[in-house]
């Protein structure tokens, strides 16, 4: 008797599951109530105190937070906020009253922008368009210190910052904040009355991270954009047209070795050089602007934190925090894009906009340097250059509601008589409440460089007869990405599938994987216990199979985990791979069973601890692969003995022996020590040191920051970096010294 498969169990149970759960969950669903509130409009502006002392306050209808949504499921919330809401011709108001029985416990630091979500918070999130696609988050601790997001589906996105004011004040009786946003940071629809959706919540972390709202939240309703109350008030309002220039001067001096080859030889210097550059943006209403950059200044002040990168076939993804490339990305949410490949552009343009339910962006850029991602089936090559090419993208999206859109993609990079097309389309359908089916399906056109001496890596690109190698070759490919999913408050369910051919190609993206077919699905049960150490639980099973366009089976596995929330605001994670086979290098590996854990806790406001790892068994993936056995290990702490002091050490560490002799095939470490001093919510101090005992590596990075806001600055640094040299020590190998300021001038 033929014995069925532990995918085709998997399949079979999945089925059944979902039947089962979504039927359960159906039932569980409660209405939605939308409390509404009027904004109060005024007829002056007025500074922030941050005490609520302004007699404005008094006209506005006060709005009490009273439920506690997390952990608790709208409970009565244990502390008492009331919000009140004020606007005028240029500006929204928002103010906060956070009352606290024990108002020492209150957890606040002096801290840079977005560095206060472990903090005690209040939290202003609206939708200016109602369609619950994205929504503007601004936050205050009890410093003023700020915080701010731009929400979509796919989580928040703390690299968007806006300007606008905010003050708060601890008091004995808890503390209070003032929010001032103007409407021209803002994008909202032209018409004489509106309805915006609003969140109005606080965090309080305790014992456990509370979370109070005004409205009530539903688990069972997978949006939390969604289930907003209703702002309503505001009338005639605008964002009134805006110039806006932002010129920058930037100053260095670089040095090096004289002489390379000689670790004890002496720095030289280069004369002291100077960059001016300068972008602009021109915004003639709400739903329309145009922006310019010449020369920009893209150079990274906030120094990446470092990647193990040793047995790793594909290039690693680092954030992106280049202003000019974070505004508008909430319309590029795809692997199939990524900004950074645009390198060190000469100049660049964008036109963005929204007319309706149709949003739209064209973006443009010379490149002084491309990189380029060449994909494989096993691993991928970055191929850096100094050639020049010019980057498109454009794209079109229309929103239908009730979380839904259809939208288009299209990239281009031209490299002198070469080049680099994909066009695709996009979209994302709501229904049945609960359920989700989103995908997208890229055709790609790709003309290579005849030059081998840029790149010339002759492996082949599956069963085709075309070459990675840049030798003029010209091929097309395609892709398709599926997701079909069901959130709801006790269980999820998410099947993936993914077909990219071995000839698929993005010039404009960071996508390393082709020539595969993919089918992943998990399940995950959720619990949420009632006077318990455990303010809630979850269980997961994971499973995945994995082919080439040959038929070959490239990879399965199957993983179980669970994930708790504790007390004491402590976060475990379990998992464990029960099957896990792959074929790597035409070599068949079985059995690479391994355990993964995760864990980080914040019980005192002063000290945080975190770590992560994997144990077991992994592929060593060279050109000789191997089983091998050891462990990578992630851990560190975050210690803040005063509200302006930050101290934080970081440790990682990758090991792996052979299965077969025992021989070591790596062994090292990265150490990261950062510590900040933080003299107000604008200035600090910051000193980094790393070091890297892969390649004997150590960099020094101090810092010098002063934000009037995120695009108004000064920085004053220097980044030092020094080899291991077992004879001589630390060699100090390029040293640079740098000034920048950069100035905000709106018309």
């Amino acid at each position: 008797m033929k014995q069925i498969s532990y995918g085709s169990k998997f399949l079979l149970g999945t089925f059944f599951l979902i039947l089962l759960f979504s039927s359960i969950n159906a039932q569980q669903t409660i209405p939605n109530q939308k409390p509404t509130v009027s904004a109060e409009r005024i007829e002056d502006t007025f500074e922030l105190s941050g005490k609520l002392d302004n007699p404005n306050w008094q006209k506005a209808e006060p709005v009490e937070l009273s439920y506690e949504f997390r952990p608790g499921e709208n409970v009565p919330a244990k502390q008492k906020t009331t919000a009140r809401i004020l606007y005028d011709n240029e500006f929204i108001y928002f103010g906060f009253d956070c009352r606290d029985t024990e108002p020492e416990k209150i957890r606040a630091n002096v801290s840079d922008r977005d560095k206060i979500f472990n903090d005690d918070f209040v939290i202003v999130i609206f939708d200016t368009y109602g369609d619950y696609q994205k929504a503007y988050e601004f936050a205050v601790n009890p410093y003023g210190n700020q915080g701010d997001l731009l929400t979509t589906s796919n989580g928040g996105d703390t690299s968007m910052d806006y300007v606008w004011y905010s003050a708060a004040n601890i008091n004995e009786h808890g503390w209070t904040a003032e929010i001032k946003i103007p409407f021209k940071s803002l994008n909202f629809p032209e018409k004489e009355d509106h309805t915006w959706a609003l969140h109005l919540s606080r965090t309080i972390p305790r014992e456990s991270r509370f979370q109070t709202s005004w409205v009530k939240v539903d688990r069972n309703i997978p949006s939390f954009i969604s289930q907003a109350g209703l702002l309503t008030g505001l009338k005639n309002i605008k964002s009134s047209g805006s110039l806006e220039l932002l010129p920058y001067l930037i100053g260095q001096r670089n040095g090096q070795l004289t002489d390379i080859n000689d670790a004890s030889s002496k720095i030289k210097f280069d004369p002291l050089k100077g960059r001016i550059g300068a972008g602009v943006k021109y915004a003639p209403n709400q739903g329309f602007a145009l922006e310019a950059v010449v020369n920009p200044d893209f150079s990274q002040i906030e120094a990446d934190a470092e990647q193990i990168e040793i047995n790793t076939t594909f290039a690693l993804n680092y954030d992106e925090k280049r202003p000019f490339f974070l505004t508008g990305s909430d319309l590029l949410q795809t692997p199939i894009y990524y900004s950074r490949s645009i390198n060190n552009p000469l100049g660049a343009g964008r036109i963005l906009g929204k007319e309706g339910k149709l949003s739209y962006l064209l973006l443009t850029a010379y490149d002084r340097n491309t990189v380029v991602e060449i994909p494989g089936e096993e691993r991928s090559n970055l191929v850096s250059t100094d050639m020049k090419s010019l980057a498109t993208v454009g794209r079109l999206r229309y929103d239908f509601g009730n979380e839904s859109f259809v939208g288009a993609l299209g990239l281009g990079r031209n490299i002198d008589n070469a080049g680099n097309y994909v066009f695709g389309l996009d979209w994302k359908y709501k229904f049945w409440d609960n359920w989700y089916f989103s995908g997208e399906g890229f055709f790609s056109k790709t003309k290579e460089l005849n030059n081998t001496k840029v790149f010339g890596n002759t492996r082949k690109l599956g069963k085709t007869d075309f070459t990675a190698a840049f030798d003029g070759e010209s091929y097309t490919g395609d892709g398709l990405h599926l997701v079909l999913s069901y959130e709801s408050r006790n269980y999820e369910f998410t099947t993936v599938f993914n077909n990219f051919s071995p000839t698929f190609q993005t010039y404009n993206g960071l996508f390393g994987q082709v020539n595969q077919r993919q089918l992943y699905m998990e399940h995950d049960f959720n619990f949420y216990p009632k006077n318990s150490f455990i303010d809630s639980w979850s269980i997961a099973v994971q499973g995945n199979m994995q082919f080439n366009y040959s038929g070959l089976k490239k990879e399965q596995f199957l993983m179980t985990r669970a994930f708790f929330t504790l007390k004491g605001q402590t976060n475990l994670r379990v998992s464990y791979l029960l099957v896990n086979d792959e074929n790597f290098s035409g070599k068949q590996f079985d059995g690479i069973n391994r355990l993964m854990f995760g864990a980080n806790t914040r019980l005192f406001k002063e000290l945080s601890f975190y770590a992560s790892g994997q144990i077991g068994k992994f592929i060593y993936r060279s050109s000789r692969p191997e089983m091998g056995s050891g462990h990578n290990l992630y851990a560190g702490f975050t210690l803040k003995p005063t509200p302006r002091i930050n101290f934080s050490v970081d440790y990682s560490r990758a090991n792996l022996s052979s299965e077969a002799n025992g021989n070591l095939l790596y062994d090292g470490n990265i150490y990261r020590i950062v510590g900040i001093y933080q003299f107000t919510s604008e200035i600090f101090v910051r000193v980094i040191t790393q070091y890297n005992t892969f390649d004997k590596s150590f960099n020094l990075y101090p810092l010098f920051s002063y934000k009037l806001n995120p695009f108004t600055t000064f920085y004053a640094g220097a980044t030092s970096s020094y080899v291991d040299h077992n004879e001589i020590g630390l060699a100090n190998t390029t040293q640079q010294y740098f000034v920048k300021f950069q100035y905000l001038l709106g018309v």
